[in-house]
């Protein structure tokens, strides 16, 4: 019935590494943020800064981090595991598809004027 030092212990030492983790993912993408180096922001993968990218890289990684960590995804059974993350792969893509599809159509309109559609 009662709880583990032991356990507790490492409970704390592991919520401090993720936060550190954390931590400086976050300094790193806000440094980023304020220099934005120039090579990131003149090369581009699919139509996208390298910048970009490496902020939407970042942000997934965190994300995972802390569903893993702070919801207790290691501890759960592997279907389960499987059922969140494949979920949320999938949902983050198709998002990222949707946003770079729409965003593309928007850049076009206001670099070119408008559009006419013949339907």
């Amino acid at each position: 019935m009662g709880h583990d030092t032991a356990e507790h212990g490492s409970n704390i030492k592991r919520i401090w590494k993720v936060f550190f983790i954390l931590s400086i993912v976050t300094i790193v993408e806000v440094i980023l943020g304020i220099i934005k180096p120039d090579f990131m922001i003149e090369t581009y993968i699919v139509r996208m800064k390298l910048l970009n990218w490496i902020f939407i890289i970042l942000t997934i990684y965190k994300a995972y981090l802390i569903t893993w960590a702070f919801m207790h995804m290691e501890g759960e059974t592997k279907g389960l595991r499987r059922s969140v993350v494949w979920t949320g792969v999938f949902l983050i893509c198709y998002l990222i598809f949707i946003l770079l599809t729409e965003g593309d159509y928007v850049f076009e309109v206001f670099k070119n004027g408008y559009k006419s559609w013949d339907f």
